[in-house]
């Protein structure tokens, strides 16, 4: 297949209690599975984009062909974000940031504390399925936005530093509708190591160009 679905870079139980072992594996093998499983079948037809990254597909959706774009749109964003997702997460995680994403936050929303609050005041206003994000811009600032359904920031221009999943399955099985309250508890499994990585190859590469990579 043209694309797999990666390992989990940790147990299913080791974000736990933040994040419980069932939800995990549902949201990792089922959800996740099924994005990879849908943009493997929806690029059956085209042999000449089935080496493409996924990264590389949303980054021009205007380029896919019309039959296949919305698949592709949808799982192959729902690809890309949850790879991201898995990796930006981490066992014993949270605290405050260091190094150069503590440094941009403060830079650009005044401390982590108000940076906290306006991200998940975006997570909590998406309407409906969606992501929130910190992403970098062309000319190298950063923004907080939110994306419905698997959009991706790289299809806007834009470079995902990180994002929070905001779809019912990433947490109702242990917040049920309490989505506040899942964004708040989210903090404490955020792997700021990966994050200020993701954070170098925005800064190494602001143009939209290579967004995502």
């Amino acid at each position: 297949m043209a694309h797999q679905l990666p390992d989990l870079p940790y147990d299913y139980s080791a974000l736990e209690p933040t994040i419980d072992a069932q939800t995990m594996k549902l949201h990792h093998d089922m959800h996740h599975g099924a994005y990879v499983k849908n943009l493997n079948a929806a690029l059956e037809k085209y042999p000449n984009l089935q080496s493409k990254s996924a990264e590389d597909l949303i980054r021009d959706l205007n380029a896919i062909p019309e039959d296949i774009r919305g698949a592709v749109r949808n799982n192959g964003g729902g690809h890309v974000n949850h790879t991201m997702f898995w990796k930006i997460m981490k066992p014993k995680g949270g605290g405050d940031p260091s190094g150069a994403i503590s440094e941009v936050i403060n830079k650009t929303f005044g401390n982590f504390k108000d940076f906290q609050t306006k991200f998940n005041e975006a997570g909590v206003k998406q309407f409906g399925s969606g992501w929130v994000w910190l992403a970098g811009k062309p000319g190298g600032e950063v923004q907080i936005i939110s994306t419905p359904n698997q959009d991706s920031p790289i299809s806007q221009g834009l470079f995902p530093i990180f994002g929070n999943d905001v779809w019912e399955h990433a947490y109702y099985l242990k917040y049920n509708n309490r989505r506040p309250e899942y964004l708040a508890a989210w903090w404490n499994v955020v792997n700021w190591d990966e994050i200020n990585q993701r954070l170098k190859a925005f800064q190494s590469h602001p143009e939209p160009a290579l967004a995502g990579r």
